[in-house]
């Protein structure tokens, strides 16, 4: 059986970390700029940058529509920061007609926790991933708040929710790729392939 297949939106942001990172937890790791990319993905993350950008992006070279359709008819979806920030169906402090995939039923407040020099990084407890703290990157990074019903808070910064699953979806508000801890990449990659998300194999945190 061969790896799992999973694509990186690559207009903008850290794809190359992402595609490092899923290939370390198994996967086939691969960009996708066009429509015909999504065919045979397990899975598909959208990473941080600048959200209207990438959503532009998106809309201009016909994947928007193209993945809500792909993740209507079964199709796994990660969103990093600006990536989250598609997700949710409601974003405050973005322009009204910002493109977005709106799969999500939550809001999301851009830029939440202040400016690029306000950004921060922090030791999370993050659920689903076993109990040892997570360390995570903010960069001008959104919150996540009037969650709908069956959306599931896995983390919290401040009180304010950062991470969130509903269903195949996934969503953070700070970037795993930038650190050498593997296991939400690992959590991801479970949810894309059907598997249960179960700490006892998760890859070990690095400083483990």
């Amino acid at each position: 059986m061969g790896r799992p297949r999973v694509g990186v939106v690559a207009y903008q942001g850290a794809v190359p970390e992402h595609l490092r990172a899923l290939e370390a937890v198994g996967a086939e790791a691969v960009p996708v700029r066009w429509p015909r990319e999504l065919e045979g993905l397990a899975g598909l993350i959208i990473p941080g940058g600048e959200s209207t950008t990438i959503g532009d992006a998106m809309k201009t070279w016909g994947l928007l529509d193209a993945v809500r359709e792909w993740a209507q008819a079964g199709g796994a979806i990660y969103g990093t920061c600006a990536g989250a920030i598609l997700l949710a169906t409601e974003i405050r402090g973005g322009k009204p007609d910002q493109p977005r995939l709106g799969l999500i039923p939550m809001a999301v407040q851009r830029n939440g926790f202040g400016r690029q020099i306000e950004s921060c990084e922090a030791d999370l407890e993050f659920k689903g991933i076993g109990p040892e703290p997570f360390h995570t990157v903010f960069i001008r990074a959104p919150y996540f708040e009037d969650l709908g019903p069956g959306v599931e808070p896995l983390a919290e910064l401040d009180g304010k929710v950062v991470a969130v699953r509903y269903g195949r979806f996934l969503a953070t508000a700070f970037h795993p790729e930038l650190t050498d801890d593997r296991r939400i990449h690992r959590f991801f990659l479970d949810l894309a392939t059907g598997g249960t998300p179960d700490p006892a194999q998760e890859v070990p945190a690095p400083h483990a």
